[in-house]
């Protein structure tokens, strides 16, 4: 079940995370296997913890560097917000997630399950999709698996 779109402007998002190195693709599931086992590493390297100058406790999931639509090709990164001009750690990466306009899509219900079918309904709507970058909002509604929401923001023209 999701609570289906509104529209909100956002302003730009610094991050510091992991990114995925390389590009991942929908084409036979390897995103689920690419992005599944950077989300493995960030736990296990507990590196929402280790963040410095963290704005607060949410872990961000972003899809951006596009190579066309959500066919093609696309970059992942996965970090926490934070705060202007804090160094970033030598194991890892920063993003900006650009601000602009955005499409929020509320995921609900069994984790990961409800994230696929949130992306399934992104997928097959009529957005009019820009794909600067879209991104999850992992916040205290997530930590529950069972019962989770995660807000989705997908960037728009």
């Amino acid at each position: 079940m999701m609570k289906v779109t509104e529209y909100t402007v956002k302003t730009p998002i610094r991050l510091i995370g992991l990114a995925l190195p390389g590009k991942t693709t929908n084409d036979n599931g390897q995103s689920m296997v690419d992005c599944g086992s950077l989300w493995q590493r960030f736990e296990k390297e507990a590196v929402a913890s280790r963040v410095p100058g963290k704005v607060n406790e949410n872990v961000i999931a972003v899809y951006h560097q596009y190579d066309g639509d959500y066919t093609q090709a696309f970059s992942y990164f996965i970090g926490c917000p934070v705060e202007e001009g804090v160094p970033v750690p030598e194991e890892m990466d920063e993003l900006v997630i650009p601000g602009g306009p955005f499409e929020k899509v509320t995921a609900r219900g069994q984790m990961p399950a409800c994230i696929a079918e949130a992306w399934q309904y992104i997928w097959r709507s009529d957005m009019d999709r820009a794909y600067n970058a879209d991104y999850e909002i992992y916040d205290e509604r997530s930590l529950d698996w069972n019962k989770a929401e995660v807000d989705i923001y997908i960037s728009v023209k």
